[in-house]
């Protein structure tokens, strides 16, 4: 038979919630800052071809 659950408190809802939102800020960063040497050349660990239109 189902019984309903407690009640969880606001504090660690808030907690949970900040946790998720940390943890998909700094993937973000991580894309970014890969974007970022991929665009400038700088990059050392992921490779592109570089195609040069004349």
């Amino acid at each position: 038979m189902a019984v309903p659950k407690k009640r969880t408190s606001i504090s660690k809802k808030k907690i949970r919630k900040t946790f998720w939102k940390k943890k998909g800020y700094r993937t973000a960063l991580k894309a970014f800052s890969l974007a970022r040497s991929i665009f400038t050349g700088n990059s050392k660990s992921f490779f592109c071809n570089k195609n040069k239109n004349k």
